[in-house]
């Protein structure tokens, strides 16, 4: 069914003006502006299809990211489709290893960042032509199929090519019975979108009640600029979703290591189930101390949204230094790398509960998540998804959340794809959208912003 070479890559600068309505907002970002490295990929096969594939940004930089697409676009150009998914592990590591571009990683950082949207693109392509949502095509792939697809390289201390067949293959096993269960009940979600961080505690309020009223159960709260102001919201969303629901904290990376196990005793009197990365992603020493410090809090570590590579992974399980894993469908990359942290999540015993939000984190990662409970981990137990309710609109597939589960997709393809007057409109910085907001910035370029001051074209933006 693999057919085509790749004859065009096209790559967008796709930007929301997000930090207008204080969305997205935590203690280490004020103010962003959530936005995505737009990525097709065109074949000169009769079938007219295009894989669509992204990476998430906040605002400035995305064209950063977009120089490095275009930096290993000729890795990807004129290639058949049929020996990359032939050979993806050799594909993968030609991306990750070009011998210039590779300094600036390697496998971190922008470079990685464009890598993840090229790869994400050419499994939404793979998908596709094979008739199949992603989650569908990686649960019927043979196990040494997928194995193929996963570089260990740096990893087989703690996972070996056996070790991730073995797991696939014990996870044969009831595989179709758990179909069954997550095309009926779906993936339980948790949602971000009530308590970020620079929201006033009215919208606060109402967006908790609204939420109670749809079903949600999980909410987390961002933290950490302030502990008096962190106390008085958790202390009120607490109180609004009663002791019996689940409670999560995320400090986005705010503390030092003392400093983290400190504030976390001052909050532990609101039973959170975890604290998300409170300090460096990089600190993997560091995330273990805090871990350690609070489990006679019955608090746990989450961490990885900003995990370079399977490598971070690797030491922090070895390091027992989370209780919660958390990959991101578009920092790793893509689908291949995140195979090898959801089998080393699997091999180590830690739930894995993806972070999703931003420009289609949603849309891809539930495809990850679901396949690993099919085919991978077989468990549901203190595993949830991320779910926040922004910029769905924009998508071709969006999520359909049921009853607060992620529903399994049905289209063929990664859900990558974006409404082409979305991308057109909120192209940076010649779309519509952002013509009139930057001739409106230009115009207040002497006084302060503020949402009143906007275009009332724009007042579609303060609720998204």
């Amino acid at each position: 069914m693999v057919r085509g070479k790749i004859s065009r890559l096209l790559v967008h600068d796709v930007r929301f003006p997000t930090s207008l309505g204080g969305h997205g907002s935590d203690a280490m970002h004020t103010d962003p502006d959530y936005s995505a490295a737009y990525v097709v990929l065109e074949t000169d096969a009769e079938d007219g299809l295009r894989g669509c594939g992204l990476t998430f940004t906040l605002g400035k930089g995305t064209e950063v990211v977009i120089c490095a697409v275009n930096a290993l676009a000729h890795h990807v150009l004129h290639k058949d489709l049929r020996d990359i998914v032939g050979n993806f592990r050799g594909f993968y590591r030609q991306l990750t290893s070009d011998g210039q571009l590779r300094w600036i990683g390697p496998e971190k950082g922008v470079v990685h960042l464009a890598t993840a949207a090229i790869l994400n693109a050419v499994w939404d392509l793979w998908a596709k032509q094979e008739g199949k949502p992603l989650w569908k095509l990686l649960v019927d792939m043979d196990p040494r199929t997928l194995v193929s697809c996963i570089d260990f390289r740096y990893i087989t201390d703690a996972l070996t090519e056996q070790d991730a067949l073995e797991i696939l293959q014990k996870g044969q096993v009831g595989k179709k019975e758990r179909e069954e269960q997550m095309l009926t009940h779906g993936y339980p979600a948790y949602t971000t979108s009530c308590a970020w961080l620079g929201y006033p505690d009215d919208l606060l309020k109402q967006l908790c009640v609204a939420a109670l009223q749809d079903g949600w159960t999980r909410f987390k709260v961002k933290v950490g600029a302030d502990l008096q102001d962190d106390v008085r919201r958790c202390r009120l969303v607490r109180d609004m979703i009663g002791p019996e629901k689940t409670l999560m904290l995320d400090a986005n990376q705010r503390w030092d290591v003392p400093e983290a196990v400190e504030w976390m005793s001052r909050l532990a009197e609101f039973k959170p189930l975890w604290i998300e990365e409170p300090t460096s992603p990089d600190d993997i020493l560091g995330h273990a101390a805090i871990s350690k410090a609070l489990v006679p809090l019955g608090i746990g570590v989450a961490t990885g949204e900003q995990c370079h590579n399977r490598v971070i992974f690797k030491q922090l399980l070895q390091a027992n230094a989370l209780q919660f894993l958390q990959i991101d469908s578009c920092r790793l990359g893509s689908v291949n790398e995140n195979l090898s942290v959801l089998l080393m999540a699997k091999k180590f015993g830690i739930p894995v509960c993806p972070h999703a939000g931003g420009v289609g984190l949603c849309e891809l990662v539930q495809h990850l998540i679901i396949f690993d409970y099919i085919s991978v981990s077989a468990s549901l137990r203190n595993r949830m998804c991320e779910y926040v309710d922004h910029l769905h609109e924009h998508f071709k597939y969006p999520v359909h959340i049921k009853q607060a589960s992620y529903m399994p997709p049905k289209d063929a393809g990664y859900s990558t794809e974006m409404r082409e007057d979305s991308v057109e409109k909120h192209n940076y910085p010649d779309g519509e959208v952002w013509k009139k907001l930057l001739a409106a910035q230009e115009n207040e370029a002497f006084s302060p912003m503020t949402a009143s001051s906007l275009p009332t074209t724009f007042s579609s933006w303060l609720v998204l």
